[in-house]
């Protein structure tokens, strides 16, 4: 009988805090980490279509913009059709996207997800990017007191006019076929 293997589960850059049920990669051999990999090493150690899911919680932003494009690139390379990985990242109007000296610029925001979507690249003409995934993504937030008490309509004035609104953002990006 041939053993088919399981999806993997990543918490890619997963620190002390890994998620329950995932295995952790991390560049340091002094956390939670099961792979020791720096993720910045391009192939990381999985096989094309090997993940079902991912999670990079507060990774991200800590990657300069060439290394997101890379990052992402071998997410979607390791990733199954139809896989979905989380990033969760500062909010780009919230002081913790800047306070962090080891956070890159330009804080992440919902719009940056853009470039990781083929057609939006495409309907932009910037196919000249070196940047090979596509994705879709949603996108949540983790609203400050006292806005989070607030009625939905107010909640999303806020979110889109005041800054200290928003302390993070939550993006959920699917592996288009």
């Amino acid at each position: 009988m041939t053993e088919v293997a399981t999806p993997l589960k990543l918490d890619l850059g997963c620190g002390q805090r890994k998620m329950d049920g995932f295995t952790g990669v991390d560049i340091s051999p002094d956390c939670a980490a099961d792979i020791v990999h720096d993720l910045n090493v391009i192939p990381w150690p999985f096989e094309d279509g090997s993940v079902e899911e991912a999670h990079a919680s507060h990774f991200f932003e800590h990657l300069t913009g060439a290394q997101r494009i890379a990052f992402m690139n071998e997410l979607w390379r390791v990733l199954q059709p139809e896989g979905k990985a989380t990033i969760i990242t500062p909010y780009w109007a919230s002081p913790r996207a800047i306070q962090d000296p080891t956070h890159q610029w330009p804080p992440v925001a919902e719009s940056s997800y853009l470039y990781f979507n083929k057609q939006w690249r495409e309907d932009n003409g910037l196919e000249h990017y070196q940047i090979h995934c596509d994705f879709d993504f949603s996108f949540g937030y983790n609203i400050d007191a006292p806005w989070s008490l607030r009625s939905t309509e107010a909640r999303d004035f806020a979110v889109r006019h005041y800054q200290n609104v928003v302390s993070d953002l939550h993006v959920v990006l699917t592996k288009r076929k």
